[in-house]
This record gives C-alpha cells, sequence and structure tokens, in this order.
C-alpha cells in the first residue's frame, strides 16, 4: 500500500449532545479531529500507510489526541511535542432550517506557533508517494503559512504528488488573506480540491449559474472555471464536491472532476445527515485513494463521493467505513438493510 502523508492540526472537539443549542447543554462530548487529521484516519481505514504530522502540546490532553490517531493505525511517529496547547472547537448542531455552528478556541495552539526546526521533512517524505493538505493550515498563523509552505518544498523535492483542499474558514482569516498566500501555495499542487466557495474565496474563481442554499447547480459554471484553474496553476486535476442544501438535515451531495480534457459528474446521494463534519475530508481521502490505487478518475471520484455520503452517517470527525462498504455504496446497494 501507498505512503501518504498528511499535515495539519487536529483538535479537541467539545460537541453539545444530540441537537442541543449551547445554551442548553450542562455536558459536551468529546471527540478528536481537523481536516488532515481526518484524511488520514480514512486512508489508514482503506489500508494505506498513512502518516498525520502535526505538533501537539505535551501533556494529557495533546496524548489523547494522538492515541486517537493510534486506534484507527494512523503512524504519528512524527509528531511534535511542545508548544502551549491544543486547539478547541465547540459544535452546536443543528437540525432542519437550523444551521450548525462551529466556535473556535485555537489561538496560539502548539501547530500554530511551530516551525520547520520541528520536523525532518526528509525523513518524513522518505518513500512517500502522496502529500495533503488544506487550506485550513496556513490561516493558522503566518507562522503555519510558512511551515506549509517548506513542507511543500520538501515534497516536491523528493517528486511526491501533491493534493490540497482549500477549505476556507472565514472564522480565521479573510478572502484576501487567503487568496495571497494560498495562491502562493498553488505552484506546488498537483490536484485541487474545494466547493463553490473555497473556489472563490480561496482563489478568486466563482461558477456562473450556482445557489447551494437554494439547491441550484450550473456544471457548465464549474468545467468553465476548471479550465480556468488548470490555464493558471497547470494542476492535473480539479475537483469539486456538491453540496446541495436542502436543510440542516438533508443534503444532496454529489462532485464534479476535470482533467484538463475530460468533465466528469458523478453520481448524487441524498443524504439524511447524522453529523456532517469531516465530509469533505472523507470525500478527499476517497478521492485519494482512488486515484493512488490507480483507479481512473470517474471512478475514483464515484469512490470519493461514496465515501462521504457515508461519512455524513457517523457521528465525530473521523470517518470509519471500509473500503468494503465504500465498495458496496458505489455498486448500488444504497438500502440500509441489516446486515446479518
Amino acid at each position: 500500500m501507498a505512503k501518504i502523508v498528511t499535515m495539519g492540526e487536529i483538535m479537541l472537539r467539545l460537541s453539545t449532545p444530540g441537537y442541543e443549542k449551547f445554551i442548553q447543554a450542562d455536558s459536551f462530548d468529546v471527540n478528536y479531529g481537523g481536516g488532515e487529521a481526518n484524511v488520514a484516519v480514512s486512508l489508514a481505514n482503506y489500508g494505506h500507510n498513512a502518516y498525520f504530522v502535526t505538533k501537539v502540546p505535551k501533556n494529557p490532553i495533546g496524548d489523547c489526541a494522538v492515541a486517537s490517531l493510534r486506534k484507527y493505525n494512523v503512524n504519528t511517529e512524527f509528531i511534535a511535542k511542545g508548544g502551549e496547547r491544543l486547539g478547541i472547537y465547540f459544535l452546536e448542531t443543528g437540525a432542519s432550517m437550523r444551521a450548525s455552528n462551529v466556535v473556535y478556541d485555537r489561538a496560539h495552539s502548539s501547530i500554530a506557533e511551530a516551525t520547520a526546526s520541528d520536523f525532518d521533512f526528509d525523513a518524513i517524505f522518505d518513500g512517500a508517494d502522496w502529500f495533503h493538505f488544506t487550506g485550513i493550515t496556513p490561516a493558522l498563523s503566518d507562522g503555519a503559512a510558512e511551515l506549509t509552505e517548506a513542507a511543500l518544498k520538501a515534497a516536491k523535492a523528493k517528486g511526491i504528488t501533491v493534493s490540497v483542499d482549500l477549505n476556507f474558514r472565514k472564522k480565521l482569516w479573510t478572502s484576501e488573506k487567503a487568496q495571497k498566500v494560498m495562491t502562493n501555495l498553488m505552484q506546488y499542487v498537483d490536484v485541487c480540491i474545494g466547493n463553490e466557495e473555497d473556489a472563490e474565496k480561496v482563489l478568486g474563481f466563482k461558477p456562473s449559474g450556482t445557489d447551494v442554499t437554494s439547491g441550484e447547480l450550473e456544471l457548465a459554471g464549474y468545467q468553465d472555471i476548471f479550465k480556468q484553474m488548470i490555464d493558471k496553476f497547470g494542476f492535473k486535476y480539479v475537483v469539486s464536491s456538491l453540496r446541495e442544501s436542502y436543510s440542516a438535515s438533508d443534503n444532496g451531495w454529489s462532485a464534479c472532476i476535470y482533467d484538463g480534457k475530460e468533465f466528469y459528474h458523478s453520481r448524487k446521494y441524498n443524504v439524511r445527515i447524522v453529523d456532517r463534519v469531516g465530509g469533505g475530508d472523507s470525500f478527499a481521502a476517497g478521492l485519494i485513494c482512488g486515484l493512488i490505487d490507480g483507479k481512473n478518475m470517474k471512478d475514483a471520484l464515484e469512490f470519493g463521493v461514496a465515501a462521504s455520503a457515508l461519512k455524513h452517517t457517523i457521528p465525530g470527525d473521523y470517518n470509519l467505513v471500509t473500503r468494503a462498504d465504500v465498495e458496496t455504496l458505489v455498486g448500488g446497494d444504497a438500502s440500509g438493510r441489516v446486515q446479518r
């Protein structure tokens, strides 16, 4: 199996029980997760040799975060220890017409204040086939942006395929800052993944005729901006997840991909959501798995969309489905019948 490296922040997630609002909650449910960590867990579940690189505080909470990765066979040998704190986020899960809400408490986290000297990138990328990062990590701090570029330079020096999930987070930085930082990092990227908001806020490309809040998607607009993105940055693939938000509880979920010659739109799943956090990460991981397994881009995309549709039914950040689970859904069995 392939060696795949991801780098970013893992956080402590504190969620209100069930669908309670923050003001109702007398306790929080505890999970761990974060964009690149979620991708690593998925890839490890599919049997790949997944490495997660980060920095966590040298205390019991940092140890718990690392243990949550080890539980699912993610390699943690290159996680640095030090700094002041593990980032936290609070989650209030929405339902029907009430949106979910996230509150971050992650300023000055260990990874936000890490530097390239904390990591041996030559050893980290030794024998690696793929490196994945997201737009969340460089948004954490100027130092984290510099760290991300250092990792990217090391990966490309070894000829490693690089993917990015653009993942714009308006609570972390402005669109103007995102475009300035991320446009520079695109020179190292082979596979660009995002959605319509990411493309607009992070790279300045907006598909015409699309309004996800009303469930309207104009695929021709995506093909047009995908072509522009490949022309500008030289990506091998541009990929977008397509979320049609009927409500906080029910979404349409599909994706599209373009390789400079052919544009393909996947099957659409109508999903009743249990937990949508990590949905995009599970899609990225499924796509990476498909591509690195040697699937053609259409089959890789279908694997990623099916994997992510399943993630929406699982509480927590991590997608804990197996290859067999995904392949069953790709094969057309969406019945949800009890397996006895």
